[in-house]
C-alpha cells in the first residue's frame, strides 16, 4: 500500500522544483485518488516508469502555456515543440529523481517518455492513481503517482 509519507516525498519534491527553478513557490492542492484508471492529462506529459520495490509510473502533466512561462523564467526564448517536450520530461525526471533519493535505491526510475496531446491521457498500469494538483502563477498542472 502506498503510504502518506511517500506521497509527501512527491509533494515536497514538486514544490522544491518550482521554487528552485523559478524562485516562485507553487501551491499544491489536496491530493486525491482516482480509481477508474483515468487521471487525465494536459497537452504535455513526462512519464517516468518505476520498477524495483515499487512498480508503476509517475508523470508530470502541464499545458503549453505553463511550459512556455517556465521556459521564459529559465531565460529560454525558443518555445518550440522540441523544447516543450524536453522541459516536461525534465520536470518529471527531476521530481522522480528527488523521490528516488528520498525513497532509496529500491525505487528505480526510467528515462522520461513524453506524451503529447493524448486524447485519453496517459495510460496507467493499474486503476488507482494519486493526483497532486499543482498551481503556479495562473497555471495549473498535476503530478500523478500510480504505484503498487
Amino acid at each position: 500500500m502506498f503510504r502518506e509519507s511517500e506521497l509527501r516525498t512527491f509533494i515536497d519534491g514538486t514544490t522544491r522544483f518550482f521554487e528552485t527553478l523559478t524562485n516562485q513557490a507553487a501551491s499544491v492542492g489536496s491530493p486525491y485518488l482516482v480509481t477508474d484508471g483515468k487521471p487525465g492529462a494536459y497537452e504535455y506529459s513526462g512519464v517516468i516508469e518505476v520498477s524495483g520495490a515499487r512498480k508503476g509510473i509517475v508523470f508530470f502533466t502541464a499545458p503549453r502555456g505553463m511550459l512556455t512561462v517556465l521556459l521564459m523564467r529559465m531565460q529560454e526564448t525558443d518555445t518550440s515543440e522540441e523544447n516543450m517536450r524536453d522541459l516536461v520530461g525534465e520536470v518529471a525526471n527531476t521530481i522522480s529523481g528527488n523521490a528516488r533519493r528520498d525513497l532509496g535505491k529500491g525505487f528505480v526510475i526510467s528515462v522520461p517518455n513524453v506524451v503529447t496531446n493524448a486524447a485519453e491521457g496517459v495510460v496507467t498500469p493499474h486503476e488507482r492513481s494519486f493526483v497532486i494538483p499543482i498551481n503556479w502563477r495562473t497555471h495549473a498542472a498535476k503530478l500523478v503517482v500510480c504505484l503498487q
